[in-house]
């Protein structure tokens, strides 16, 4: 089975291009809804993270709107959690891939925002970024409800820059070029990582899953 991580900063065409991958047939696996599971009721997370950040867990599951509140207070917060909720992540990403290996999935493709700044590209195959404009990617991200620009500039200082991601990856998806564009580049990816004669220049699945770090 072929691993692809998929990212990009906010506001580039992930989610829409990860649904192109999936409609040529790769299975799909989302960090930001491993998370979700992980903060439900029941979660795994949810007991650490409410010890470590006291009143955000409401009816068994962690609020996130309340989570955000404290992680505002606090700069050293965002290492406290991802401490807890990343080895989670990964445990659970892994136990999913070896799943999807046993039952003869041949494209995986991993949607994790923070691919690079999680080491995460050490387990993949190859790494698809999703890109595009400066001005197009401010003006997505403006657009949506309840964003501000003190926010947004925050999420970005948080983020491996564009330019640096680009430089980093085995592929680019330019989504600034249009919809067509785009789904015709990953076409060409599918096609080439499927290929007989292609192979990574990284980890392959199977030492990703022998060494879950």
């Amino acid at each position: 089975m072929i691993v692809l991580g998929l990212t990009g900063s906010i506001g580039m065409g992930k989610s829409t291009t990860t649904a192109m991958f999936a409609e040529e047939g790769a299975l799909v696996w989302n960090a930001d809804d491993a998370v979700h599971r992980l903060y439900a009721r029941g979660g795994a997370a949810v007991a650490q993270v409410g010890e470590a950040f006291p009143g955000v867990v409401v009816d068994g599951a962690v609020d996130r709107t309340r989570l955000a509140d404290a992680l505002g207070r606090d700069e050293a917060a965002f290492g406290t959690l991802e401490a807890i909720v990343h080895p989670l992540v990964i445990q659970g990403r892994l136990a999913d891939l070896a799943e999807a290996e046993t039952r003869g999935t041949r494209l995986a493709v991993l949607d994790i925002p923070l691919l690079f700044e999680t080491g995460g590209d050490a387990a993949v195959d190859a790494v698809v970024v999703v890109t595009a404009p400066a001005e197009v990617q401010a003006a997505r991200v403006l657009a949506r409800p309840g964003m501000t620009l003190k926010r947004f500039e925050a999420i970005l200082a948080r983020q491996t820059p564009d330019a640096e991601k680009r430089r980093r990856a085995d592929f680019v998806i330019d989504t600034g070029e249009g919809l067509d564009a785009a789904r015709a580049r990953v076409r060409e990816i599918v096609g080439m990582v499927l290929s007989a004669g292609w192979t990574s220049r990284r980890r392959t699945l199977s030492k990703s899953v022998e060494q879950p770090h």
